[in-house]
């Protein structure tokens, strides 16, 4: 017993001893003498500096030998979990949602003045293709105009075969003959008008695809707008759903990060939860004001569960570092000198915490990258790191 308290009068006086030593090096730190020596001054901090490494090393030798004789300081051994640094491919990747849309997607609009619907052909969910006739439009007015025209064309026909057989005959002139030939010309061509607007009353499908909404009946006026409902929608709606797309808004802070050709993983929950890699095909040229965003655009494989509008989770690509050391972001811990971790480090026949400091690269989900402080040599403490200190005895099995 006397024995141990020779070591601790003697460790007490090894600590007062250095923190004399600290007292004296920060006030040599402290504002520069004018009159004095620098070169004096370099000595006696190198002197300091000696003295300090020859007190750390009997601080330790002391501190090996409490630990020999007490037999308590074993209680004091920390239980913690330890695993071996490693390498591993690290990605970054930027979240987002987006929505599923389609590059062949056709409000259909009425071709000329909006007018009453006589007949609908279609139904939603039904398959059309281009050409198809889906809605005939009211076409009485018009036919009764080609009535009327078809009875001046022959008037003005009768009239021109008169006045050229005249003519033939010489008799007449020849103004009279041009202008029944010219009235002849502009009727038929108000013909031509009229069978063109006749024409027009048949809404046809200008793709493909699937006649997604047809929200209008007979006896209702064709607008091409709903514009009862809240927000206005589309009367008669067709999609292609063979060429379907992601649109994602991408806050305007990544704009340096996202680039045409980005890989891109997309998850549509409301399909299967299946993953499907992509690229980034079209980036807006422009920023959104209200959201202070630009949209991105990447292709989508045709499934039957996939629909227009669906809720699209994205994670582009914006980062990889092959061959990266990476640890849970758990174990990262801060200080006022930035951040560190604590590794396991033999000494003797000691296992000890040590804190080491670490430089953070990219941070995704629970795993962060480490730029510098560590290697894989390492073992890091994954497990106790929160209450243990630099210097601490550790041990990895439990008694």
């Amino acid at each position: 017993m006397t024995n141990k308290n020779n070591i601790m009068k003697e460790v007490l006086k090894i600590v007062s001893a250095v923190l004399f030593i600290f007292i004296l090096a920060a006030c040599g730190s402290g504002a520069k003498d004018k009159k004095g020596d620098v070169g004096d001054k370099k000595v006696q901090l190198e002197k300091l500096r000696t003295d300090k490494a020859k007190l750390d090393a009997d601080i330790k030798k002391l501190e090996d030998e409490i630990a020999k004789l007490d037999p308590t300081s074993q209680e004091k051994t920390k239980l913690v979990a330890i695993a071996p640094v490693t390498e591993q491919d690290f990605t970054h990747y930027i979240d987002l949602q987006g929505k599923v849309d389609a590059d062949n997607v056709v409000n259909v609009m009425p071709r000329s003045q909006p007018a009453q619907v006589r007949q609908v052909y279609v139904k939603s969910g039904d398959h059309v293709r281009k050409g198809q006739l889906l809605l005939k439009l009211d076409d009485a007015l018009i036919q009764q105009q080609i009535d009327a025209s078809n009875t001046q064309i022959a008037f003005a026909r009768n009239i021109y075969n008169r006045r050229k057989n005249l003519w033939d005959q010489g008799i007449g002139t020849e103004v009279e003959v041009i202008n029944a030939k010219n009235q002849l010309d502009a009727a038929e061509r108000q013909l031509a008008l009229l069978k063109e607007g006749l024409q027009m009353t048949s809404i046809i499908a200008p793709i493909d695809g699937v006649a997604d909404i047809v929200d209008v009946r007979a006896g209702e006026t064709f607008t091409g707008v709903n514009s009862a409902a809240n927000p206005p929608s589309p009367q008669l709606r067709i999609i292609n759903s063979s060429s379907l797309k992601v649109v994602t808004e991408v806050p305007e802070n990544y704009a340096g990060r996202v680039k045409k050709g980005s890989p891109v993983v997309i998850t549509i929950p409301d399909a299967g939860n299946d993953s499907i890699r992509s690229t980034i095909s079209t980036i807006g040229s422009s920023i959104t004001p209200t959201s202070r965003g630009f949209t991105t655009e990447s292709k989508l494989p045709s499934k039957p569960g996939y629909r227009i509008n669906q809720v699209a989770l994205v994670r582009i690509k914006d980062y990889s570092a092959p061959k990266a050391i990476t640890v849970d972001i758990k174990v990262v811990q801060s200080d006022e000198s930035g951040k560190y971790v604590y590794i396991a480090v033999k000494e003797g026949n000691a296992l000890k915490a040590r804190k080491r400091k670490v430089v953070l690269g990219q941070t995704y989900n629970t795993q962060a990258e480490i730029k510098s402080g560590l290697t894989t040599a390492d073992q890091i403490i994954t497990e106790g790191y929160q209450s243990v200190y630099d210097g601490q005895v550790i041990t990895t099995e439990i008694k």
